[in-house]
C-alpha cells in the first residue's frame, strides 16, 4: 500500500493514548537515568554507538573484542557523548541472528566496564529480554528496544523494576503501509508508550524512536525526517538514528565509511525538529554539529 493516503483516526488515537510530556509554556522535563540528569527540551543530548558485532552495516563492528570497545565507548565519551549504547547483535538488512546466550556473550563484560569507569548512561541495545536483563545487571540503565516491545513486552516489566530508561523504536516487517506512513509509525510508538507507562516506566524515561531505516524503502526514511517534528504530539522525549545509514548512500552514492557529512545533515534537520536524542558513530563531529543547531531551535 502507498505511505501517502490521508488518515486522520490515527492522529486521534495517539493523542487519546498519551498526553504531551510538557507544561504548555515549556517542553523542558527532567529524567534522572543513571545518576545523570537530562532535560529534555533544553538541549540535544548525544549517544555513542558500540558495536560488539562482526558484521556491522556501518564497518565498526569490533567482534569479540571487549577491549577495543571498551577503548571505543571512553573515547566517545571523552568527545561528548551523554550516554553509550552497547549492541551484540547486527540489525543491518540480511544480518545473521544470533542466540541470546551469545548476545550475552558479547555484551556482558563490555556494558560492566563502561557503567564501571564512566559517569554517562549505558545503554544496551536489544529486543531480546534475556539480554536486557544480562545488561541491566551488568550496570545499564536504559534499555534500546528495536522492536518496541512487540517481540519481548517483558522489557516494559524488567525497565520498571530497575528504574531503566527505555527506548521504543517502531519497526516492522517489510515496508508495506496500510495508510499514512507517519500516522501508522505514531500508532505503533503510541501504542509501545503506553505499554511502556503501564508497566510502570516514568513517562519523561519513555523515548520513542520513529526507527530510521528499520521497515522503510529510502523514499520513506526521507518522509520520516520531513515530518519528524509530528512525533512531538507523541508527548515523549525523541531519539533519532540516521547515522551512516543507507538512505544516505543511496542518496549520494557513498559507502557507509564515507557518509560522515550526509550524516551531519541529518542530524543538524533532527535537531531543529525536535530530537532530544541523536544516535551516532561519530560523536565529536556530531555533538560539535548537534551544539550548533541547538543555538538555532
Amino acid at each position: 500500500m502507498g505511505s501517502t493516503a490521508t488518515a486522520a483516526a490515527p492522529f486521534a488515537t495517539a493523542r487519546e493514548l498519551v498526553k504531551p510530556h510538557v507544561a504548555e509554556n515549556s517542553r523542558v522535563v527532567v529524567a534522572e537515568i543513571g545518576g545523570r540528569r537530562f532535560d529534555w527540551g533544553s538541549r540535544t543530548y548525544v549517544m555513542g554507538i558500540v558495536n560488539v558485532t562482526p558484521d556491522s552495516f556501518s564497518g565498526d563492528g569490533l567482534g569479540d573484542n571487549v577491549e577495543a570497545a571498551v577503548k571505543q565507548g571512553l573515547r566517545m565519551v571523552r568527545e561528548g557523548a551523554d550516554m553509550v549504547d552497547v549492541g551484540g547483535e547486527s540489525t543491518r538488512p540480511g544480518h545473521v541472528p544470533v542466540t541470546a546466550a551469545e548476545e550475552v556473550a558479547r555484551v556482558e563484560s563490555v556494558v560492566r566496564r563502561l557503567a564501571g569507569e564512566t559517569d554517562v548512561p549505558v545503554s544496551i541495545d536489544t529486543y531480546k529480554a534475556e539480554v536486557a536483563e544480562a545488561g541491566v545487571s551488568a550496570g545499564a540503565t536504559m534499555v534500546n528496544d528495536v522492536w518496541g516491545l512487540t517481540r519481548s513486552p517483558a522489557i516494559a516489566d524488567l525497565a520498571a523494576r530497575h528504574g531503566c530508561a527505555l527506548v521504543v523504536m517502531h519497526n516492522q516487517d517489510g515496508t508495506d503501509y496500510s495508510g499514512d506512513l507517519m500516522d501508522e509509525v505514531m500508532r505503533f510508538l503510541a501504542v509501545a508508550a503506553s505499554r511502556a507507562v503501564a508497566a510502570g516506566v516514568p513517562k519523561e524515561k519513555v523515548i520513542v524512536d520513529p526507527g530510521i531505516g528499520f521497515g522503510k524503502t529510502a523514499d520513506q526514511n526521507w518522509e520520516v525526517m520531513q515530518r519528524l517534528d509530528e512525533l512531538k504530539e507523541l508527548g515523549h522525549p525523541i531519539l533519532i538514528g540516521t547515522s551512516r545509514k543507507s538512505f544516505i548512500g543511496k542518496l549520494l552514492d557513498l559507502p557507509a565509511s564515507d557518509r560522515l557529512e550526509g550524516t551531519m545533515a541529518t542530524v543538524v534537520a533532527a535537531v531543529l525538529r525536535g530530537a532530544d536524542i541523536v544516535r551516532v558513530h561519530d560523536v565529536l563531529q556530531m555533538a560539535r554539529a548537534a551544539r550548533v543547531a541547538d543555538r538555532m531551535r
